[in-house]
């Protein structure tokens, strides 16, 4: 069974530290104590009894009690199973660091290591290309390199248009 813990907003990790400890001194029979990444003010607990959540989470500061619904796994399931998303940055891309300390510059992509989730970047705006490794979720795609070179040959195109028309009075 899973039991909602409600704790103060932002006390979550204390709390995780907290109950931990208590879990481990009491040696109670809790499986696992989460803290679902995005749900700010929630602990889920997962033990067999009610009074065995209650013990664990009894006297705790920034603890505030435990909701009275039962929660099966299937409802959280979103919440604990890290998603696993497709990573379309490669080699050449122009891209936008989204993470201090380097936020809101520039940078082109020297290598990607999808493996790893990280991209060796070098800044744009820098006097001197310094490598920079940062994580693939902290980029943000401004534009593609092989992208630019179709726009270039669709926009040579239209000129070659323009110049081949004739102008009649």
């Amino acid at each position: 069974m899973i039991f909602i813990v409600k704790v103060t907003t932002n006390k979550e990790d204390r709390v995780m530290e907290m109950l931990k400890d208590k879990i481990e001194k009491k040696n109670l029979p809790v499986f696992s104590a989460v803290r679902p990444h995005g749900l700010r003010g929630y602990i889920l607990l997962e033990a067999d009894e009610r009074d065995i959540a209650e013990e664990a989470a009894f006297n705790l500061p920034y603890v505030k009690g435990i909701l009275p619904k039962l929660v099966q796994y299937e409802e959280v399931k979103t919440m604990l199973e890290p998603k696993v998303a497709e990573i379309h940055i490669e080699k050449g891309d122009i891209v936008e660091i989204i993470a201090e300390p380097f936020k809101k510059e520039k940078a082109k992509v020297v290598r990607v290591d999808k493996q790893k989730g990280e991209a060796v970047v070098t800044l744009l705006q820098a006097a001197i290309p310094i490598p920079v490794t940062v994580k693939l979720d902290n980029l943000r795609i401004l534009r593609r390199e092989d992208l630019k070179a179709e726009e270039n040959e669709e926009n040579q195109g239209e000129e070659n248009d323009r110049q081949n028309f004739n102008w009649r009075s």
